[in-house]
């Protein structure tokens, strides 16, 4: 693509804008600027082929399907434009000023060159502000107009909003870079720019450490994004508002708020946050997401760098050379940055026990560093400056960094709100913070950290072996100081990884003790098989609470930690009263009914035997009603997912009693199937090493009648996720015109599965029939998305709309049953406005689906209220789709 005339329109001694270069096409940016010229407009960009494909559109985008507004094609820009905010001098082309409204990333629907070449552009924005599908439709031109005008929409998906809304642009006016409104880019002398930080020649003096390089987009930040705010949310509060005002684009430090000069400290303790059961309520606080790592203070001092734990540690090499370069490249003399050191697994969610597990490997590659603060900036103390200007600057000199390096980003909608929805994406919890809040160093009320499930360190004062494999650990003894003394707390025997449970056996077994080191003795019961050690290591666990006699209930071990010391372990309570959960049900505790509970069934990720019974019992009362009373068929790992599996759908010798025998009323030979009635059916089940539990969609009381339909969304090879999320949309229209209440969950491996509940009436035949014709309709219509066939040589590119689970005898994976699959994902129900990039097919798993249980009412809670009867006949017949 050329960028002829683009240039051809600026003169590049005036304007700060970038010359920029066409480029290999190497991703797919998305940015929009809002831009205050003779009239104010937004600019769309898109990346494609090296440059950034442009529509100027008069008034926004709009979040109603139903509003068409109107987006003019323009030149293309230069990659290194979608970075750019600042003001251009009245009298050049576009003089005004320019903020970064909205970025991120964008997804074609289809062949993007195609859809161009065509007049009809659908694509899937998932940026900071607007996510889900989109359609830009060319317009037919006029007589002698020389412009070539589209219509930019909204798709009909669960970011869409009513006419009644608040309109996006008025709800987030705010710069998505510095957090700036355009007003406050308006009065900076022309020809400021973000990208030089001065006027056009005279560039600010550049750091030593600097980069060589004019910095190309800010990639961005993969902290969880929360689900978009939903129609009639608040403007973002006054509060806040005025304290990002407080924070001037100048490059002098000591013009923000409070700053004074000071040298720059060896190390500054970290400040820290209380524990409370709910967030602050009021406009006084912003939100950030609460990272699963290790703390640490990176210090920057011409070009050298340190990183420092919250106890006061090196562990600069530790971290290897990535995030130290990466800091070095900050164009700052001297800094000190507040963040977290994490390590992000493939559903994007950080993983302590994977930064364990990496650190202890001696490995770096995978280790991103989430800055949230800025204490000391160039020979300038911040930690009296207002925390929003604090960030709005860190966030300016992060802006082009490498990606392992990030800016912590922060929500200002209502604390309860933004900590529901990280709830329900089973993050650990948020830390509120005081807009206008200094930085002290220690526990504050100006930080307040509420978690999503209970989780603390603990001391560990002894370990058995475990009962099935040599060398290894099969649970720790834990406990907590209280006054001074150590008191027990109970144990934790699941996850630890097969390689952890060998490490953490080496490592304790040369802590041994004679003696116990409690200050109050076990009972027989609970020392039993206890090796005791010299109580010196902590241990994170997370757990569901505490029993009525103060042990652990439910725990599962997240990773050691050498951070903190021992003797500062107690047990943390939060500050307010718990308020009750969305369902304030008691969970149910499994029954120690187990042989070898510490057999390791994912080696990967350190679920034990106990641990999945641990979980069916937590998941159970919403799992129920798909599972008891129908036909099973399992996927028995009798050694693990990394052993032999099998099949089995009949009941085999030396079951236990609580697994039920039925017998298929069609099958001549008798042999007895699976079910079960009860818990205790379901944990007989565990024990013999069921991992996948696929039910039949109809009862053992009427098999001849389904009460389901499962539409079965399988992606194949190089299909966009967001492809397969606009599907499952689809899929349910066309349930909903035919008089049905489609349900949605996560396959909990590549897909979705659309769930449709029916009054038993219709039978097999007919089911089959009524979702085969759904199938057949959508690849008609089309067939570049979709097919209807299993044949893997047509599936390439495009997604297998598998009705075949609505026959009899056919089963389907049951709502949050686990998987044989590495990382012990989950097939989790959803509501449909979670729908979105955040939520793979296999981000909830085993050890952090409970947390979202915990926290989220139930998506399926209506769902037997919601049955309908098949009509006689289907109503999907094939048709035009709406652009």
């Amino acid at each position: 693509m050329s960028l002829a005339t683009y240039r051809r329109k600026r003169d590049f001694t005036r304007t700060p804008e970038p010359r920029g270069a066409a480029q290999k096409a190497k991703g797919a940016a998305y940015v929009i600027q809002k831009h205050a010229a003779r009239r104010l407009h937004y600019d769309l960009r898109l990346e494609l082929d090296g440059v950034l494909k442009s529509w100027a559109v008069t008034r926004g985008p709009s979040l109603d399907p139903a509003d068409k507004r109107l987006a003019v094609e323009v030149e293309d820009h230069p990659l290194d434009y979608g970075d750019f905010e600042g003001t251009i001098p009245k009298g050049e082309y576009g003089g005004g000023t320019v903020i970064v409204w909205d970025r991120g990333t964008w997804s074609p629907i289809g062949d993007a060159h195609a859809g161009l070449k065509k007049g009809h552009l659908e694509f899937a924005l998932h940026g900071d502000k607007l996510k889900g599908r989109w359609h830009l439709v060319r317009m037919a031109p006029r007589a002698r107009e020389k412009r070539v005008n589209w219509l930019l929409i909204k798709g009909e998906d669960a970011e869409a909003r009513s006419p009644d809304a608040p309109p996006v642009v008025e709800r987030e006016p705010l710069s998505v870079k510095t957090g700036r409104p355009i007003e406050a880019v308006e009065g900076e002398a022309p020809g400021w720019s973000s990208r030089t930080g001065g006027p056009v020649g005279d560039p600010a003096p550049k750091a030593a450490s600097a980069p060589k390089t004019t910095p190309k987009m800010a990639p961005k930040a993969k902290a969880k994004k929360l689900p978009a705010a939903k129609a009639g949310a608040k403007p973002k509060r006054a509060a806040v508002s005025q304290a990002v005002s407080a924070a001037p684009p100048a490059d002098d430090p000591l013009a923000l708020p409070g700053a004074k000069a000071a040298a720059l400290p060896d190390v500054v303790a970290p400040m820290l946050a209380s524990l409370a059961a709910a967030p602050p309520k009021g406009a006084d606080y912003v939100h950030e997401i609460k990272f699963d790592g290790y703390r640490v203070l990176a210090r920057i001092d011409g070009g050298t760098v340190r990183l420092i734990t919250r106890g006061g540690l090196d562990w600069s090499d530790r971290f290897g050379p990535a995030l130290t370069e990466a800091l070095a490249g900050v164009p700052v003399r001297q800094a000190l940055i507040d963040g977290e050191v994490v390590v992000e697994t493939a559903s994007g969610a950080a993983d302590f026990s994977a930064l364990q597990h990496d650190l202890s490997e001696g490995r770096s590659d995978r280790l991103v560093l989430y800055a949230f603060d800025l204490i000391h900036l160039d020979g300038v103390d911040l930690t009296a400056v207002p925390l929003i200007a604090r960030k709005a600057r860190l966030e300016a000199l992060l802006a082009g960094a490498p990606p392992v390096l990030r800016f912590s980003a922060h929500f200002t909608e209502d604390g309860a709100q933004v900590f529901a929805h990280a709830c329900r994406l089973a993050l650990e919890g948020i830390v509120s913070k005081r807009a206008d809040g200094r930085y002290r160093s220690g526990r504050s009320r100006d930080w307040i950290k509420t978690k999503c499930t209970a989780r603390q360190e603990f001391v560990v004062a002894g370990f058995t072996p475990s009962s099935v494999a040599k060398g290894a650990i099969g649970s720790l003894v834990l406990g907590v100081y209280e006054k001074r003394r150590l008191v027990p707390v109970g144990r934790v025997g699941t996850g630890f990884s097969a390689a952890a449970a060998r490490e953490l056996f080496r490592t304790f077994s040369a802590l041994e003790t004679a003696q116990s080191t409690f200050a109050v003795p076990l009972s027989a019961e609970a020392a039993r098989g206890v090796r005791f050690v010299d109580p010196k290591v902590v241990a994170e666990v997370e757990f569901r609470g505490f029993t009525a006699d103060g042990n652990l209930r439910h725990a599962s071990f997240q990773g050691l930690r050498d951070d903190k010391p021992a003797s500062k372990v107690v047990r943390e309570m939060p500050t307010q009263a718990k308020q009750p959960a969305a369902e304030a049900t008691a969970p149910r505790r499994a029954p120690a009914a187990l042989t070898h509970p510490d057999r390791i069934y994912w080696p990967d990720a350190g679920v034990t035997k106990q641990g999945l019974a641990d979980y069916w019992a937590e998941v159970y009362d919403r799992a129920s009603p798909h599972l008891t009373g129908r036909p099973l068929a399992l996927v028995r790992c009798p050694e693990g997912i990394a052993g032999e599996r099998f099949f089995q759908k009949h009941l085999w010798q030396g079951a236990r009693r609580a697994i039920v025998a039925v017998r298929d009323p069609r099958d001549a030979s008798g042999a007895a199937l699976v079910s079960i009635k009860d818990l205790a059916g379901l944990l007989g089940l565990v024990q013999a090493a069921a991992l996948e539990i696929h039910p039949w969609g109809s009862t053992v009381k009427d098999w001849e009648t389904p009460d389901r339909i499962v539409m079965d969304l399988d992606p194949g090879e190089g299909v966009p996720w967001e492809a397969t999320l606009a599907g499952a949309v689809e899929v349910a229209e066309r349930l909903k015109q035919a008089g049905l209440v489609p349900f949605v969950k996560t396959s909990g491996g590549k897909g979705l599965h659309v769930v449709a509940p029916l009054t038993p009436k219709a039978q097999w035949p007919q089911v089959k029939a009524f979702t085969k014709a759904i199938a057949d309709a959508m690849a008609a219509d089309s067939p570049e998305r979709y097919v209807a066939t299993i044949a893997m040589a047509k599936r390439r590119g495009r997604i297998l709309i598998d009705y075949l689970r609505n026959q009899r005898g056919a089963t389907a994976v049951a709502p949050y049953s686990p998987r044989a699959r590495p990382g012990a994902p989950v097939s989790m129900p959803l509501h449909w406005d979670e729908l979105g990039p955040a939520i793979g097919p296999a981000y909830f798993t085993v050890a952090n689906a409970p947390a979202r249980l915990a926290a989220a009412a139930d998506p399926w809670a209506d769902f037997t209220a919601a049955a309908a009867p098949l009509a006689d006949g289907p109503r999907t017949t094939t048709r035009r789709r709406k652009a």
